[in-house]
């Protein structure tokens, strides 16, 4: 099992990278009142035929040519059943795929979410070219970031790995999770 459950977030969101997705969407929603914590990825890409569906838990079954061990999705739903959660993955060949994590959040053995910041900007300064929405809600509050709309206000001459952006993405993602969070992350 993974230490953090942000690990467990960047492992699927690869997955829908492999399965070249050009727009993954990642959300967390922490919700003290109902004492859940739901992390939902989902992607627009190559999606997952039935037959492969049911077999894509077992940590022996993978796509990957580069190993033949594919432990993250068995990895996220031990994660959560653990903590008397459940884990739903919903996939249509050609239509993407989507994968719905839900923890119980007071439960002692729930990991913690971990560096939210180091995860996204990861994931968006090695993949360019893929749009990634990334929604992080705490109770009500909640903090959206698109990789779209950053293209869209910094314009086409400045990739999104350049330094100063990775410095500054950095920055405003981390700013707004400790916001919500209230300094904790």
């Amino acid at each position: 099992m993974m230490d953090e459950l942000s690990l467990n977030i960047l492992d699927i969101a690869q997955n829908s990278i492999s399965a070249e997705a050009s727009e993954i969407e990642i959300y967390i929603n922490e919700d003290y009142i109902s004492d859940r914590i739901i992390i939902c990825v989902k992607d627009n890409g190559k999606g997952m035929s039935e037959d492969f569906l049911k077999t894509v838990e077992d940590p022996f079954i993978t796509t990957r040519t580069t190993r033949k061990i594919g432990l993250g999705i068995s990895f996220l739903k031990e994660a959560a059943e653990i903590t008397g959660g459940s884990m739903e993955i919903i996939s249509e060949l050609g239509a993407g795929t989507t994968i719905t994590a839900v923890f119980v959040l007071s439960h002692i053995d729930r990991q913690p979410i971990g560096n939210l910041t180091e995860t996204i900007i990861t994931l968006v300064t090695l993949n360019p070219g893929i749009n990634f929405i990334f929604r992080y809600r705490v109770n009500e509050e909640e903090f959206i970031f698109s990789t779209k709309e950053v293209k869209e206000q910094i314009g086409d001459d400045t990739p999104l790995d350049s330094p100063s952006i990775v410095v500054f993405l950095t920055e405003y993602v981390n700013e707004h999770i400790l916001n919500l969070t209230g300094g904790a992350s």
